[in-house]
């Protein structure tokens, strides 16, 4: 079963917005943080999402704590990966197909604060070194292949 998800490539000036993502992990003193990591706000797809930029807009909100976006457009590739195995047992899916968008963030920096407990931290850095910041392959070869191509 594939997980339907949303993401974008958000941009302000000359800068691309990323967000730190961290998960929790049993400890035998219980549930703590673990290193997370950097990569462009996504998420999935909810049944209640009218469609598919409400659940982007949604997911944007919940990642940075703001409504301040454009979106500017859809690209026409997907991130697509499989999850592994012990993942899979988990959330009953075997991959994740992410529709990606091209976003304007119109706001104030200073104001953008994580609403989701699994974002940790949200930053701009400049288009030439996000490929140093992410920390997914797959997400990396789509900045690569796709995003620096068109914009």
């Amino acid at each position: 079963m594939i997980r339907k998800a949303v993401g974008a490539i958000i941009y302000q000036e000359d800068e691309i917005l990323l967000v730190h993502k961290v998960k929790m992990s049993e400890a035998k003193s219980g549930p703590e943080k673990i290193v997370g990591e950097w990569d462009f706000p996504k998420g999935g797809v909810k049944p209640t999402d009218f469609n598919l930029e409400e659940a982007l807009l949604r997911e944007l909100y919940e990642e940075t704590g703001s409504k301040e976006y454009q979106i500017k457009g859809k690209f026409d590739q997907k991130v697509c990966f499989e999850f592994s195995q012990d993942i899979k047992e988990k959330i009953g899916y075997d991959s994740q197909e992410t529709t990606m968008f091209y976003v304007e963030f119109q706001g104030e920096r200073a104001l953008l604060q994580p609403i989701d407990d699994e974002i940790s931290q949200v930053k701009f850095v400049k288009r030439d070194k996000v490929l140093d910041e992410l920390s997914y392959g797959e997400t990396k070869e789509y900045y690569r292949l796709v995003v620096i191509k068109r914009c």
